[in-house]
């Protein structure tokens, strides 16, 4: 990953301006070896709504100063993830624990970036009937891209975010990335390709509205294309019938589905028609401590992150939802386990507290064990903690390696170790 972000950055610094010369978006991605893996830049299959939010996803065209693109925050190479460090300023936008640095410098969100893998399927948000106030769906950490606020869906609701955000790509409003659009030849046509020859307005708030909504479906539309939910891991091999489990493998995934309790969250039912996601999309306090070295800190010493909470405490789109809040505080959303041993330099849990997989492990296991308790710290929000499905579980070292090596077998890019090359 050493080359990423230079090799990305100057390819773009000399030609982003001057769209009328662009190569192929394919050759474009090629060269700035933003992706290794040939079959993710092949743009053959990808519908002309996908190639238009393919090429905002990798494009730092999209942000102020250009440093930006989602795939700063979301690499291929780590699972669509971020990183938990790489360095920080110029143009190597970097990580401190896991937390993104925007595109201005210095300025940090206060979460890791979620993968942008199978976030496609996540659904609107909704309060689930008969569970005492819990919550399913929508994305970020605290669900606030619902998908029900006119916007599009979760996926498209959420790509919208980080573009006017000013931690994040830092354009001061949607009509500022129309405008950019409509500046450029080049995304002028790919606009047309995805949208109609009808051009694109910004003369009111309502077309502003309406076509900003549009770069969200593209970026989703390409998120949902199968170079990013690519079901190529050895599991969803074994579940066709291609490939078999380990001995490792199999004692891994026999603890995950019971001993662990992993599968209370993180279901790996599924077949070749509908394979696991492994979330349930979700909500809950896992009683993690404050991450200090949360750059977020340095600004607002005093924050506290009520996850799903603080978000049902602000929003208007459902009165009913408020009363709700006080407990659904410190609840974050689960995260799907597809890719997620894919980077060994990836941080774990919504601020990022956990350097390895191994550590979320043995917070699982222990956070209720008076001996480890005060290695795990203070709950940061203390209501609503989870109780009975971790924190005490008795898993022994094999174990935990068992574990990983199953979760190993969710890494896309998988091929069987007896396919011949045809190079």
């Amino acid at each position: 990953m050493k080359n990423f972000y230079p090799s990305y950055f100057f390819f773009y610094s000399i030609i982003i301006i001057s769209s009328c010369t662009k190569k192929s978006i394919e050759q474009e991605i090629s060269d700035a070896k933003i992706i290794e893996r040939e079959s993710v830049t092949n743009l053959s299959t990808l519908a002309p709504q996908a190639i238009l939010g393919k090429a905002i996803y990798f494009d730092p065209y999209f942000s102020n100063p250009q440093l930006q693109s989602c795939a700063s925050c979301h690499i291929p190479t780590a699972g669509w993830a971020g990183l938990k460090v790489a360095p920080i300023g110029g143009v190597t936008q970097g990580f401190i624990s896991g937390i993104a640095e925007g595109a201005f410098r210095g300025r940090f969100g206060g979460r890791i970036p979620p993968s942008a893998a199978y976030a496609t399927q996540s659904p609107t948000l909704q309060l689930i009937p008969g569970e005492d106030g819990e919550f399913r769906g929508g994305l970020f950490w605290d669900g606030r891209a619902t998908g029900l606020s006119g916007k599009g869906s979760p996926a498209a609701e959420q790509a919208q975010g980080p573009l006017i955000s000013s931690a994040e790509h830092n354009l001061a409003d949607a009509k500022t990335v129309l405008e950019k659009i409509k500046n450029s030849t080049y995304y002028s046509t790919l606009w047309s390709n995805a949208y109609g020859n009808t051009p694109l307005s910004t003369s009111s708030s309502s077309d502003i509205a309406a076509n900003f909504k549009r770069v969200g479906e593209a970026i989703a539309a390409y998120e949902e294309s199968r170079e990013v939910n690519q079901f190529s891991s050895k599991y969803d091999a074994v579940l066709r019938g291609e490939a078999s489990l380990t001995i490792q493998e199999r004692r891994g995934l026999n603890l995950f589905n019971n001993d662990a309790k992993c599968f209370r969250c993180h279901s790996s039912s599924g077949n070749p028609n509908t394979p696991p996601l492994f979330t349930d999309y979700k909500y809950y306090n896992l009683g993690l401590a404050k991450n200090l070295q949360n750059p977020i800190y340095l600004t607002n010493p005093g924050f506290v992150d009520n996850g799903l909470g603080g978000f049902l405490a602000s929003q208007t789109l459902n009165q009913q939802w408020r009363p709700l809040a006080i407990r659904n505080r410190g609840k974050f959303k689960t995260p799907t386990l597809r890719n997620i041993t894919m980077n060994p330099n990836r941080a774990y849990m919504h601020n990022g507290i956990f350097s390895s997989l191994e550590e979320v492990i043995d917070f699982y296991n222990t956070r209720d064990d008076s001996k480890a308790r005060s290695r795990w710290g203070r709950p940061e929000v203390a209501d609503n903690i989870q109780k009975g499905w971790l924190g005490n579980l008795n898993l022994t070292e094999q174990n935990k390696q068992d574990l990983i090596s199953f979760l190993k077998t969710l890494n896309d890019g998988w091929s069987s170790p007896n396919s011949i090359s045809n190079n």
